[in-house]
């Protein structure tokens, strides 16, 4: 994800901001190139202007903090990762075999086993002394991998039959909970979708969070088929819990509009 300083049908860019565009993108594939090789807590600013030839007091000019460049890396990479998942999508047809929702998430498993330490800055432990902004930078790529894992899950169902969703009762505090957030956080799901899209999230990050960090390295190379049956599964049982629209939905399987 490239940092692009020209609005959509602007004019030329000014020299200047192509040049600093131009050195934002190599203090970001530094970074990358570090954390690749030490772990995001390895991470230095120090290391990463000697590596680029350029002091410290110079780099920040382009990140002011280390907390700055942290924010940058996670953004992008949570937006590399959803651009890996909507391409999947966009190339699967919607009746083709996998479906388009084993599909992306095998694109998630993909990309995740292709950046480890990417990943790892993105899903795994929190970086010591870094605060993430509440401008919403570290969120956005989250909520858009969402919408399009949510919209391959359920997004054949109707508000009303996802609001019947088959899981097991929900305490009055959960359900409140889950009905006071913000739309964008579960797609705006009735409290039940919403506890079983949580459940089909965690058993699909679960999978991969355990091989990219090698606690399935037993299985060898059957990792792969091992997900892609446990993402099938995932699926099934996730349809299964939604109930039938009625016979009377013009919509309904096998339905007519006389």
């Amino acid at each position: 994800m490239t940092p692009n300083p020209t609005p959509p049908g602007a004019g030329p860019t000014p020299l200047r901001l192509r040049r600093r565009a131009a050195a934002t993108r190599e203090i970001l594939d530094a970074a990358q190139e570090q954390i690749a090789l030490h772990g995001p807590a390895g991470l230095s600013l120090r290391s990463i202007a000697r590596s680029l030839g350029m002091t410290v007091q110079a780099l920040y000019h382009y990140f002011p903090s280390r907390d700055e460049l942290i924010t940058a890396l996670i953004a992008e990479a949570y937006h590399d990762l959803a651009d890996a998942v909507q391409s999947a999508l966009e190339t699967t047809p919607r009746q083709d075999d996998p479906p388009r929702f084993v599909a992306g998430a095998e694109a998630f498993r993909r990309w995740g086993l292709d950046n480890p330490a990417r990943f790892q800055l993105i899903y795994g432990t929190p970086l010591l002394h870094y605060q993430a902004p509440a401008d919403g930078r570290t969120t956005a790529g989250p909520r858009r991998l969402a919408a399009l894992l949510f919209e391959t899950l359920f997004g054949t169902f109707t508000r009303e039959q996802l609001a019947r969703v088959d899981v097991p009762p929900l305490s009055p505090a959960l359900r409140e909970h889950l009905e006071q957030l913000p739309p964008e956080a579960v797609g705006g799901l009735p409290p039940q979708a919403a506890a079983l899209f949580v459940s089909a999230w965690g058993h699909l990050h679960g999978l991969v969070v355990l091989e990219v960090f090698g606690h399935t390295a037993f299985i060898g190379p059957l990792q792969a088929e091992i997900f892609r049956g446990a993402m099938h599964t995932l699926l099934a049982d996730a349809h299964r819990r939604v109930p039938a629209r009625p016979a009377s939905d013009p919509n309904a399987p096998g339905s007519h509009v006389s």
